[in-house]
């Protein structure tokens, strides 16, 4: 009897003709089963990655004060000189600074200003100040016929020197333009003392030598030498007298551990949610000044051709405003700026201000929104002239244009040129700088930075409340033609700005309260005399890095 062996039946992943579709739900059980494993994975993923983040942000904020370091070591002392000032010195100050106001040093151009002014502005110095000009200890020096160049030398030759600059001249102003007091009147209005220049600069001005003078009289020799540099044409650009300051230190071989200069100030209920006031001491943006021009036969207007000299450069400058500068926020010193006033704002901005590291691109778009604080986050860009034609019924062969740039730290004059050219995008649109300069280098602010850290301890020790951070300024000084003479270059004074201040500065109803003119002088004084160290203690605590 034959016996026939049954044949296997072929099961579906031994046969090589087996596919999907011969067995259609067990394939989609199977690829439903790896869809899900990746779906969890993932969110697992996610979810530690957001715990982590949130982790990592939260220690952070929490011990992040890049304030605390220096102000808990312990620092050389030093025997300094309590400046009490009593109502005659008060009185006489007051008087001193007031005429100073009085004089109208206006910078009108490079070409037009009241030499005659400044003339008298020497003999006031000469008078308020007696012992700064009569000590064998103070070297004085007209540079450029106006301004004025102090050098005080040091018991210490070693320590290397330091310059404190301020200008003399001022810009116009109009009792016309809506002053409550006249502008050169140094009216008292509620304790406030009204002029121009008030701001910018004649209390730096006056309370640089104020300071000095009144530390002569009591004997003082600083141990570190110091120069004081008072230019008469910043207002101007400063060409003849900052500048010429600079050639006769640079003939000296003189080198700087800083320079500090006016620029922004204690600002008080100025930055919304802050906590307390803040002092800025900033560092300059670069700036330039572009010519656009288009130029075309000209033609009536009966006849015109399908594109005029204004249609294509007015084309021109709306793809600039278009298309602003790249968003360059927490690559220039404004992440340190955030980062010290961090810790003196409340959640959710601590946390945002805390972590830059992670927020920066969501703060920078909110900052871009106002234009007040748009120059933290990209280079600005202003057209702020635009002239064309003669004639109504005539199509003009020329259009000009003019933008006003101030340039980001994180970027250089070139790269600036570079992106208008590639933005305007047409050859019939001619580019000509017509003026510009990059931005200077930035100022070191790190507990080794002893001219920034000089001056937070000066700051802190007359106002304990305030918070101090570096910062930038969108305007220029004097300062930027000394970055030769040094790596490090400070824009800062003790003046207070409550809201509506800055708008004083080169505007109507500039002001000083007295009191403030007092703290100046008191200021300057501690600084001189705080400088005298031969260096910065070792900091109590690093920074907090994550």
């Amino acid at each position: 009897m034959c016996t026939q062996t049954p044949r296997p039946v072929p099961r579906p992943w031994r046969d090589e003709n087996w596919s999907a579709a011969s067995c259609p739900s067990t394939y989609r059980f199977s690829s439903s089963s790896s869809l899900w494993f990746f779906c969890i994975s993932f969110m697992l993923v996610f979810i530690i990655t957001l715990l982590l983040l949130f982790t990592v942000a939260s220690l952070r904020t929490l011990s992040l004060d890049v304030n605390v370091g220096l102000q808990l070591a312990r620092w050389e002392k030093t025997n300094n000189i309590s400046l009490d000032i009593d109502q005659r010195q008060r009185e006489e100050l007051l008087a001193n600074f007031k005429e100073a106001i009085r004089i109208p040093t206006v910078s009108f151009s490079e070409t037009e200003i009241n030499t005659t002014a400044l003339l008298e502005f020497d003999r006031l110095l000469r008078k308020a100040f007696p012992t700064v000009f009569s000590s064998s200890l103070v070297h004085h020096e007209l540079v450029a016929k106006y301004s004025h160049l102090f050098w005080v030398p040091g018991s210490q030759p070693d320590l290397m020197p330091y310059l404190l600059l301020a200008h003399i001249d001022v810009v116009p102003a109009s009792e016309s333009d809506g002053w409550d007091a006249p502008p050169f009147s140094a009216q008292e209005i509620d304790d406030f003392i009204y002029g121009r220049g008030t701001i910018d600069d004649k209390s730096p001005v006056m309370g640089i030598l104020q300071a000095l003078e009144y530390l002569l009289i009591k004997g003082y020799v600083p141990r570190r030498g110091f120069y004081i540099g008072l230019g008469h044409d910043e207002e101007v650009s400063g060409f003849k007298g900052a500048m010429s300051i600079v050639r006769v230190l640079k003939q000296r071989g003189v080198k700087l551990s800083f320079v500090m200069d006016e620029g922004l100030a204690i600002l008080d209920g100025v930055i919304s949610g802050l906590e307390g006031p803040a002092a800025l001491k900033v560092t300059s943006i670069g700036q330039a000044t572009v010519k656009l021009s288009v130029a075309m036969l000209p033609g009536h207007s009966s006849m015109p051709p399908r594109e005029t000299s204004i249609g294509i450069l007015a084309a021109a400058v709306k793809r600039l405003e278009e298309n602003p500068m790249p968003r360059l926020f927490g690559q220039g010193p404004e992440r340190g700026t955030f980062e010290h006033l961090a810790h003196k704002f409340k959640l959710p901005m601590k946390l945002i201000m805390s972590n830059l590291w992670l927020f920066s691109p969501l703060l920078g778009r909110v900052l871009e929104r106002k234009p007040d604080t748009n120059a933290f986050v990209r280079t600005t860009t202003a057209v702020t002239m635009f002239n064309a034609g003669v004639k109504v019924n005539v199509i003009p062969s020329l259009a000009e244009a003019y933008v006003n740039l101030r340039i980001h730290s994180a970027q250089s004059l070139q790269e600036v040129l570079d992106l208008i050219q590639l933005t305007v995008g047409d050859q019939r649109v001619k580019m000509e700088l017509v003026d510009g300069f990059d931005p200077l280098p930035v100022s070191s602010s790190d507990e080794k930075s002893f001219g920034f850290q000089i001056i937070k301890k000066t700051v802190l020790d007359m106002f304990p409340t305030v918070t101090v951070a570096p910062g930038i300024c969108i305007g220029n000084t004097d300062s930027r033609h000394f970055k030769d003479l040094t790596n490090d270059i400070y824009r800062f004074a003790p003046v207070w700005f409550k809201p509506g201040d800055a708008q004083r500065f080169h505007g109507i109803n500039e002001r000083i309260s007295k009191k403030n003119y007092e703290e100046l002088v008191v200021f300057y004084s501690s600084l001189i005399q705080n400088c005298d160290i031969q260096k910065l203690p070792e900091p109590h605590s690093s920074v907090h890095e994550l």
